[in-house]
């Protein structure tokens, strides 16, 4: 990120406390203990960061880079809520099936079922989109509907426990459970996020792929004609990319947090996901820092609740007004880019009838 990139971070965060602090005094709440309270349920300990914050970043992280990769390429997956249910299910009837399998063999099994499915689920849309021209925004939006529903036939159906009684699915096998470091519940998908996030730097800034994406993202028409790009197939692949880590994002959470499948397992983290990768400027480096920024927001919203009484959703306000600065940034700097460039239009006009 450049130092652009982080004074607009920077201010984003601070507007949206500031609204959060006027909305508590507003309400008659004691914002300052709030704030307090927010912190120390980040920050306030080694196990605070690690058992709570690294770990709530996990999904968020590898969301995020999912959703930077497709909006590179202008495919706006809106569906990342509905891949990452998609990679949750296949983890948990894989992790199901895995109990007398070696512990390195099971986990690579979930992980990979979980990302499997991610992409798969995440393949219709961008078939739909390649083919008759469907718009990605509201196909992965309704599939969101899709996979909660089945979720929740999952969990009353063929994956409920075996005493039939709560719609949940039986605990996956010990060996299909990540690594956790001893002490915390961090997990080994915080490691798994950061190699994805520099595998994603490096795919987008240094190889051909990551030029094709930028170049069908910036200027469809143009990366057309050149005659070796096709803005339909590079989205596509954007696409079920996008979803694969979603995918893997669901099989995380299970393998490493959960270790069974329910409804609502998600609180939100597909859609927390494209304002990770906003925050970010779709930079994956600037995804593992706004994917903790954002882990520590909704974990202190917990510490918040039960020290000050206040309602956790209050973060979500934090969170849209980050959003809100961020976007209103990112058109003052487009106005201001091209009124440069009329600027230097004109000059150069002048100088050619001088």
């Amino acid at each position: 990120m450049n130092i652009a990139s982080l004074r607009t971070g920077a201010l984003a965060v601070i507007a949206g406390l500031v609204v959060l602090m006027l909305g508590l005094w507003a309400g008659g709440y004691d914002a300052v203990a709030a704030l307090g309270a927010l912190w120390r349920g980040a920050f306030g300990s080694w196990y605070a960061i690690g058992s709570a914050t690294l770990v709530r970043s996990v999904p968020l992280i590898l969301i995020g880079l999912g959703i930077c990769v497709a909006f590179r390429a202008a495919a706006f997956n809106i569906g990342a809520e509905g891949q990452f249910y998609a990679g949750a299910i296949a983890a948990t009837w894989v992790g199901l099936h895995t109990g007398g399998w070696p512990a390195p063999l099971a986990v690579a099994a979930v992980l990979a079922a979980a990302t499997l499915a991610g992409a798969a689920w995440s393949a219709l849309p961008a078939w739909l989109t390649f083919r008759f021209g469907v718009l990605e925004v509201i196909s992965t939006l309704l599939l969101n509907f899709v996979a909660e529903s089945l979720v929740s036939w999952m969990v009353q159906g063929p994956l409920q426990e075996a005493t039939r009684i709560y719609p949940e699915s039986d605990p996956i096998s010990e060996a299909a459970r990540l690594p956790v470091l001893p002490g915390t519940r961090l997990h080994l998908g915080f490691l798994l996020a950061v190699l994805a996030a520099v595998l994603s730097w490096y795919v987008l800034a240094r190889t051909v792929w990551g030029f094709k994406l930028l170049a069908v993202g910036t200027g469809p028409r143009a990366a057309e004609i050149s005659g070796r790009i096709s803005p339909k197939v590079v989205a596509a692949v954007a696409l079920v990319a996008s979803g694969a880590l979603a995918g893997l994002a669901g099989g995380v959470e299970v393998g490493g947090v959960s270790y069974a499948l329910y409804q609502n397992l998600s609180p939100g983290y597909g859609f927390t996901g494209i304002a990770v990768a906003l925050l970010a400027r779709l930079r994956p480096l600037g995804v593992l820092a706004t994917g903790i920024l954002f882990g520590a927001l909704e974990t202190g919203a917990g510490a918040m609740q039960r020290e000050a009484g206040i309602p956790a959703v209050a973060v979500y306000v934090v969170e849209a007004v980050i959003i809100i600065v961020v976007l209103l940034a990112e058109a003052w700097a487009r106005r201001a880019a091209g009124r440069v460039a009329e600027a230097d239009d004109a000059a150069a006009a002048e100088a050619r009838a001088a």
